[in-house]
């Protein structure tokens, strides 16, 4: 289940792609792999199981520029970590921060979530310093900060009225 979208951003063409784990070649895979563990363990210093068993289910969107990943998040079918949908592993590798590539990735990942689970409410397990940048993709916080691996985090769910069109632009 491949499905490629161009986008045009900051002079730098991003290949926008939402595969499944068998979509993946092996040198894709590894790549992947790599910038997420880039990203979620070195970069933040953050020693944790990084491969946690549900890659197999889930739907990978990868933007890929020039140089390789740039952007990338995993969207979890419900009942497979959470009841409902759930978004992450949400990353931009280090080239690509601050050109509003994460934005990009996020309307794009949520776009996904009405596609493949249509009606239903979308869950983000959110670093607590990103909550302003959820809220403004309609987000709401619904847990009190908790630890995950050292890194605070809050829950935030995203209703299915919430996922407009006119909410993503």
């Amino acid at each position: 289940m491949l499905f490629r979208i161009v986008a045009f951003m900051t002079k730098t063409t991003i290949e926008w792609t939402w595969k499944k784990f068998d979509d993946f070649s092996s040198a894709d895979l590894y790549a992947l792999l790599a910038a997420r563990i880039e990203v979620f363990v070195v970069e933040q210093e953050c020693p944790y199981q990084e491969l946690d068993g549900r890659d197999r289910d889930a739907y990978h969107l990868c933007g890929t520029g020039q140089n390789g990943l740039a952007a990338y998040l995993r969207l979890l079918p419900p009942g497979s970590h959470h009841p409902e949908p759930a978004i992450g592993r949400v990353m931009s590798v280090a080239g690509s921060r601050g050109s509003g590539l994460g934005r990009e990735l996020l309307v794009r990942g949520i776009r996904g979530c009405r596609e493949y689970f249509p009606g239903q409410t979308l869950r983000v397990s959110a670093q607590a310093h990103l909550e302003s940048f959820y809220e403004s993709l309609g987000f709401v916080t619904c847990s009190a900060a908790y630890d995950e691996d050292g890194i605070p985090h809050i829950d935030m769910l995203l209703a299915p009225s919430e996922q407009r069109e006119s909410a993503l632009s």
